[in-house]
């Protein structure tokens, strides 16, 4: 008898709590939608999914594909040194994507950084 009163107990309580973390969880999505948080990630989606490719980092340091890491890194030197200093943050910004987007590429041939 006892058995099955706790049986009864732990299946109603169970379905307290899902009835529950549904109802948390849509009222969740109201709060996103109503805050921006939802917008706010899909736009983080669509950046990560616009990221820059190596053709187009070569393109903005002016560079070819032998080119080597010391150079590359002398290139971005003065590239962001020189937007820096003209106010262009945004071309000072496109320098420092470009140069992350071939240190990952170098970095992941160790062979070619030298």
């Amino acid at each position: 008898m006892a058995g099955r009163l706790l049986g009864q107990l732990l299946v109603m309580g169970g379905a307290v709590v899902g009835r529950a973390v549904v109802q948390a969880y849509r009222q969740a999505i109201v709060n996103a939608q109503r805050t921006g948080a939802a917008q706010e990630a899909v736009n983080g989606i669509r950046r990560a999914s616009k990221a820059m490719t190596e053709q187009e980092a070569r393109q903005i340091l002016g560079i070819s594909e032998k080119t080597s890491w010391e150079e590359i890194v002398k290139k971005y030197d003065t590239m962001f040194k020189k937007n820096a200093k003209s106010g262009s943050f945004y071309l000072q910004s496109k320098v420092h994507r470009a140069k992350e987007c071939l240190e990952s590429i170098y970095h992941d041939k160790p062979d070619i950084m030298n």
